[in-house]
Formats: structure tokens, sequence, C-alpha cells
């Protein structure tokens, strides 16, 4: 492989310049075909096939999981494991795609399977993550990377409480001694990447209930539990209540997704059924947020004579970056592609289950542009006309390159 455009680096390392054209054009041939083919959490098995395929043809020995989607491969140890104490930078990236249709007009690539999509750039993430690692196992056969990296291409991010927890299960964090990754964000140009120290998504949890009671005629309501009306005041007064108990700077939020009751309009129902989500921005918030929201819940229920059964499942805290990595991030960004290549970023109301992987090691999460400069449109995540401007494949490789190689000089 050729590096093409190389600039000297303290120490004698490398840092990759442009990729070449034909690396370029296979990793954005990789990202289509990953496109047209997305697998739902726990269930990519040919992305998996796909991913192992194409770096044992480079000479490294990638290890599935032993949940039996998604690897892990050491780039610069030799034999199996890694054993130099924990040293190593992780490069991690996610592979499961979304149970939503593909509505794009007239794409050559879009999904071939109905009701999945790759509509929150896991595509893009897992190719940046396999460019860098044919990138570093080029530079290690030269010689010239400083330090062992660690690819990690896992599954189920979408799936809550999300694949990381599984991973680490798996030992993939041993020997690490930090951990990048990124996200694709449709409101920042391709070039650039957003960065941010402290937390930079939330908190997300689940939340669904049953209500229950004896129902009725509509024109007799004080003979039963008026479910409908008991429903409604739990939409309504259970956010309002639950704002009063934390410090608002918590930023915690429930909203609501799903409301189902009844068949006729002139019975009152003996079950309802809602389902949303809990969103918090700090970390101290989230942990009470269980408690908190059940006793509210069952609180309103109660006004109303309504039994209640409440699952409240956890999902992810908040992806908190570390000051030093997001310095690392900082740097490798800067020294590829200059000052203005790197912009501040908000807080996220979303969540990532990369935030599981931060209470074991330090890391930190860049968010990559992949909007086309001068595009109004912002197609957003999570909706099914979903696309990037592929060139920010090129610039996500030259970060994760960059990363590992001035991690390895530090």
């Amino acid at each position: 492989m050729s590096l093409e455009s190389e600039v000297d680096l303290p120490g004698g390392a490398v840092l990759p310049g442009a990729l070449p054209d034909a690396l370029r054009a296979e990793l954005i041939a990789f990202r289509r075909d990953m496109h047209m083919h997305p697998e739902l959490g726990n269930q990519e098995f040919r992305t998996t096939a796909a991913i192992k395929e194409r770096l044992e043809r480079a000479g490294l020995k990638p290890r599935v999981l032993a949940v039996g989607t998604g690897l892990v491969c050491d780039i610069g140890v030799e034999g199996e494991q890694w054993d130099g104490g924990p040293s190593m930078l992780a490069l991690r990236a996610d592979i499961d795609g979304l149970p939503i249709p593909d509505t794009k007009a007239d794409c050559p690539y879009r999904s071939t399977v109905p009701d999945r999509a790759h509509a929150c750039g896991h595509d893009v993430h897992t190719t940046v993550v396999l460019g860098a690692g044919l990138v570093l196992a080029e530079l290690h056969r030269r010689g010239a990377l400083p330090r062992p990296v660690r690819l990690i291409f896992q599954p189920a991010e979408e799936v809550l409480p999300g694949g990381a927890a599984d991973v680490i299960k798996c030992g993939a964090l041993e020997g690490v001694g930090a951990i990048i990754a990124l996200h694709c964000d449709p409101r920042v140009d391709a070039g650039k990447i957003g960065l941010r120290e402290g937390p930079i998504t939330s908190a997300c949890d689940r939340l669904e209930i049953g209500l229950d009671g004896p129902g009725g005629h509509t024109a007799r309501p004080h003979l039963t539990t008026d479910l409908v009306t008991a429903a409604a005041r739990v939409v309504t007064d259970v956010p309002a209540l639950v704002g009063r108990r934390f410090d608002s700077r918590s930023g915690l939020a429930i909203t609501w997704g799903r409301v189902e009751s009844g068949h006729a309009p002139n019975v009152i129902p003996q079950h309802a059924e809602l389902s949303g989500t809990v969103r918090c921005l700090d970390l101290e918030a989230w942990r009470q947020a269980p408690d908190v929201v059940v006793a509210a819940i069952d609180e309103i229920a109660n006004l109303y004579r309504a039994k209640s059964e409440i699952n409240y499942v956890r999902g992810v805290p908040p992806v908190v970056n570390e000051p030093g990595v997001t310095e690392l991030l900082r740097e490798a960004m800067i020294a590829r592609r200059g000052v203005e290549s790197v912009e501040g970023t908000e807080q996220s109301l979303g969540g990532e289950d990369f935030s599981w992987y931060l209470e074991h090691v330090p890391g930190a999460m860049a968010r990559l542009g992949v909007r086309t400069p001068g595009e109004r449109q912002i197609r957003d995540l999570h909706q099914g006309d979903f696309d990037v401007d592929e060139s920010a494949i090129t610039v996500g490789v030259e970060l994760f390159t960059a990363a590992a190689l001035v991690n390895g000089l530090r």
C-alpha cells in the first residue's frame, strides 16, 4: 500500500496523508455494500464475515466475539494476545443497522433488505475503523507504528443496554489504556469534526407502563377506573412531577412514543399501555432516575385508582469525554487538517453505549462531519433518507491513524 503526502512527526513516525485513490475507492465500495445489506443487532453475520475477510487479507488475525458477531483485532502484537499492560489505544466502531425502511430515491446503494437501513451511520463508523486498521497494519510492517492498536467492531449498539457490555465481557478492554470512537453528525460539514470535553451524549433509558382497572360504560365513569384519563394524566403529569424532583440543570426529560388504550368510543377499557424514553444530561441524576420516575408514576396512577405495572429498562449512561483523550483527538485532527478542521459541539440528548467502555478506561468520542459543505438540507439520523458525504470516510481514517501515531509518541 502506498501512503501519499506523508508528514514527519517528532520521533520519526510517519503521519499518513491523503489516502491513495485505490484505498479510498475500496473503502467507499465497502461502505456502500454494507449500506445495501444492513443487519440488526446480534444478527450481523454477513457484516462480521466481510470485515474479517478484509482484515485477514491484510495479514491480520481478527477474533470473532463469543456472542457470534463483532470482532476484535490487534495490530502490532506478536502472538495471539497482548500482555504488555494497559497501553494500547482502541478504535471502536458499531456495526448494526436500524429496523426502519430506506426511503432514499434513485440511490444505487440503498438498502436491499426490507424495513432495514443504516440510518445512523454505523456503516461509516465501521468503514473508518477498517480503513484505519489497514493503514496502521501497513505502518506496522514498515516499523513505523510506535504502539500497538486494537480495533473493536461492536455489535448491537442500537439494542438497549447496548452490545458494548458483551464486548467488555469478552475481554476486549484487557491491555487497553484508552479508547476512541466517532459518530456521524449531519450538522457538521465533511472535512471537520466536533469535539467536547465532558458529557457529549446523554443517558437514555426505556420506560414501559401497563395500567389496569375495572372498565365499564362511558355513561358511568364513576363506577370504573377511568384508564384513558389515568393514562392521559400519567403522560402529562409524570414529566412535570419528575422535573420538580431533579435539579433542572440535569436535563432529565421523559418523552412518550406510544400510548394505547381501548377499542370502542363508549367503552372504558380495562387496560392501557404507555412507552417512552427517559433521557438525562447528568450522570448522578441518571443513577437516581429509576426510583424517582417509578415513584412518580405510582403516585399519579394511584390518584385515579389505576394499578400500575412498570418496566424501567436501564439503557446507557452519558458518554463523558476524558480531557486527555479529547485533546489527543484534537491534536491528531489539527496535525492532519489544520486548526480550522476542529469545532466545538454541544451535548446531545441522544444515547450511545460507547459510554460503557468509559466506565473502565478513559476515552473520547468525536462527531464526524458528514454534511456536504454548502448543503442546506440536513439528513437527520434515524430517518429513512439518511446519507453522508463519503469524503468523510477519508477524514475519519486520517483522524484515527493520526491519533494512533500521536498517542504512541506521548
